[in-house]
This record gives C-alpha cells, sequence and structure tokens, in this order.
C-alpha cells in the first residue's frame, strides 16, 4: 500500500529492536500521540491508530515474521499479492502459510476466504455479520509521588463512542432486507489467478455485513448508529501504584461493530519522582545525614517515613554508606496486596570549618588510643607494594 508507512519507522526502532524495546517505543509514540493530548492536531486520531497498528503487527511473533518478509501484504495490510506477481515462486511450499489469512488481505478487508482450486481449501463461512467486539484503548496517566502511594481519584475527558439513542444503535428506522446481498451481509466473486481459480467472500457495503438496510437514515448519527461523545470519566486508584502498571476501565475502548460490545480502556500509569524518597517496587529509600559526632557517639534520631515519623537509634561508628531496614514502612501496595519496608542509608558529614575551640578538641582526640586497626591494615598493604 504505497501510503502506509514502514511499521518499523512509525515506532522509531530498528528491525533488529527487541521485544522490549519495541513496546517501550510503543508505550511512548501513544502517550505522545494520544489524541486527548493532542486536541489541536486534526490527524492526531490517525497517527495514534497507525502507531497501534504497528505495536499489533511487531509485537506478534507470527505477524512480525509475515511483515518482515512480505511488508503490509503479509499481514493484511495491503492490496495485491504477497508474493510480488511476476516474480519467481522458486521454494514456494503451501504449507508454510494460511491461506485463509492471506487470501483475506489479496481479496479486501473484512471478506472470507471460501475456496482455493489449485489446494483444495476448506471452507470457511462469512464471519461478516457476526457481532464483533471493539478493540481495546491503551492511555498513559501521570501521577505524582504520594498520589501513586496513597491513592487518589483522577478524573479526566475522553472521547468515548456509544450507540445513538435516537436510532438505538441501528442507523436509521423502518429495516427490510438488503437488496445488493439478499440479506447474506456478504458478496460472492470468483476470480481467476495464476495461482489458480479462487472464489472469495467480501462484506457488502451496502448493508456493511449486516443484511438489513432501512428506509430511512438516522439523521443524528448519519446512518452509523454510533456517535462520539465527550465524557467524564472517574476512576478510583489504588494506594500502591506504580509505573508500568495498569487500570481496566470497562466499555471505554473502540466500538463494537454489528451489535458487538465496545472494547476497554486501559490506563498505564507513569509515577512520577520525589525529592527526597526513592522508591525501588513497593521498599522507600531515604538518605539519612548524620554529623561527624552522631557517626561517631550514635544518637537518637527522627526519620520520616511516608506513613509519619518514628524515632530509631542509630549505632555508634555508623560510617556513609550504611544502611538500616524499618520493617513495614514502604508502600502498603493495595494494587499487589503486599507492603514494602524503608532503607535509610547514612551519609556522614565532615565540617570544612573549625572553630579553634573545636580543632583543639579534634587535635586533642587525635593523640588518643582511637580504633584505627582497619587503618593500620591498609598502611600494612601500602608499604608491601611499595
Amino acid at each position: 500500500m504505497a501510503d502506509k508507512r514502514d511499521y518499523y519507522e512509525v515506532l522509531g526502532v530498528s528491525k533488529s529492536a527487541s521485544d522490549a524495546e519495541i513496546k517501550s517505543a510503543y508505550r511512548k509514540k501513544a502517550k505522545q500521540l494520544h489524541p486527548d493530548l493532542n486536541k489541536d492536531d486534526p490527524h492526531a486520531e490517525e497517527k495514534f491508530k497507525e502507531v497501534q497498528e504497528a505495536y499489533s503487527v511487531l509485537s506478534d511473533e507470527n505477524k512480525k515474521r509475515m511483515y518482515d518478509q512480505f511488508g503490509h501484504a503479509g499481514v493484511g495490510g495491503a492490496s495485491g499479492s504477497p508474493y510480488g506477481y511476476g516474480g519467481s515462486y522458486t521454494n514456494f511450499d503451501a504449507s508454510d502459510f494460511d491461506f485463509g489469512d492471506i487470501f483475506d488481505s489479496i481479496f479486501g478487508g473484512g471478506g472470507g476466504f471460501s475456496g482455493f482450486s489449485g489446494f483444495g481449501g476448506s471452507q470457511r463461512g462469512s464471519r461478516a455479520n457476526r457481532p464483533t467486539r471493539g478493540s481495546d484503548i491503551l492511555m498513559s496517566l501521570d501521577l505524582d509521588f504520594e498520589e501513586a502511594v496513597y491513592g487518589c481519584e483522577k478524573v479526566f475527558h475522553l472521547d468515548v463512542v456509544e450507540d445513538c439513542s435516537e436510532c438505538h444503535g441501528n442507523g436509521g428506522f423502518e429495516k427490510e432486507e438488503c437488496s445488493t446481498c439478499h440479506g447474506t451481509g456478504t458478496i460472492t466473486t470468483q476470480q481467476q489467478t495464476i495461482l489458480g481459480s479462487f472464489v472469495s467472500r467480501t462484506t457488502c457495503s451496502a448493508c456493511h455485513g449486516t443484511g438489513k438496510t432501512y428506509k430511512r437514515k438516522c439523521s443524528e448519527c448519519n446512518g452509523k448508529g454510533k456517535v462520539k461523545k465527550n465524557k467524564k470519566i472517574t476512576i478510583n486508584i489504588p494506594e500502591g501504584i506504580n509505573t508500568g502498571d495498569r487500570q481496566k476501565v470497562s466499555g471505554k475502548g473502540n466500538p463494537g461493530t454489528n451489535g458487538g460490545a465496545n472494547g476497554d480502556l486501559y490506563i498505564e500509569f507513569v509515577v512520577g519522582e520525589h525529592e527526597y524518597y526513592e522508591r525501588q517496587n513497593d521498599d522507600i529509600y531515604l538518605e539519612v545525614p548524620l554529623t561527624l559526632t552522631e557517626s561517631i557517639l550514635g544518637c537518637k534520631k527522627e526519620i520520616p517515613t511516608i506513613y509519619g515519623n518514628v524515632k530509631i537509634s542509630i549505632s555508634p561508628g555508623t560510617n556513609s554508606g550504611d544502611k538500616q531496614r524499618i520493617k513495614g514502612k514502604g508502600v502498603d501496595n493495595k494494587f499487589r496486596r503486599r507492603k514494602g519496608d524503608m532503607y535509610l542509608i547514612f551519609k556522614v558529614y565532615t565540617p570544612k570549618k573549625l572553630s579553634r575551640e573545636q580543632k583543639a578538641l579534634i587535635e586533642k582526640l587525635s593523640e588518643t588510643d582511637l580504633d584505627t586497626s582497619e587503618i593500620v591494615e591498609f598502611n600494612k598493604f601500602t608499604s608491601k607494594n611499595d
């Protein structure tokens, strides 16, 4: 298809990209191009769907393999033969392909491959007028650190497609049998190709596969049966959400066809960082500064946890980098039903300026018999390497 871009180009990844890189690129693109965040761009929805289409192929091992071999034609994304008529058919093996899927793309989407005279393909009944569930939508939602830890309520607006209330989703009034397909919902055609004779069924364009038409078109939805409405969505986010977690909002995805249910909306969260706390899964890390005397003598210190202050005892001789755990003071994750711990990482600050009195005390201290065993061992090592 001339106007279709390369799927790797759409996601901005190379053909050698790993599954994780493809997934990461999709998330970034989906967030960047989501129509709700680009209301001034008339092409936002088209760009967003392009990204979704690219990811649906490249994230599926079989579809990706077909796409790498045949391009858009191999995954139903272009008209014409995936083998390229006029080319070589050397080493062609019919058992390698699902003819139903490949010839659906050759004869147009929504059709059913009925039979292939050369290989005796099995008959597949038309699926055109069956109710089909709508596809799901993935959107990204930013939370700050506190909103994720404590849970919150979020309100946002979303364009959703619903059944038209005027015609109850029918698209018109005074139902009658479609005169084009005689109520079957499909048009059967036979074509001769260099591979043999094909019988295909395509969706009837007059009734869109329903087998029914209406004498009067609904003016509210222009015969589509669906209307787009901007709705306020309210969701309750549980405590402990983390980046990458998803929450489902049922029925707020893309609309179904032929009476099929809407898909679902999945919200993927991106949690911001905190000025002092660092979160790793459900554990919280906090760097705690100590003075030189607090480090040497030990002390009691008030520590701010995410659930209030607690007083802890710090052992004498604590060094920079030493770690102390406060059990149960991490994130209370209601989403995953577990609770983390809090870890204090100590950092000893050496004063850069001393008064005369302070300097005299330090000098006097240096004359005493301090525990210097580790320094002595290091000096021995140093002299050994001279």
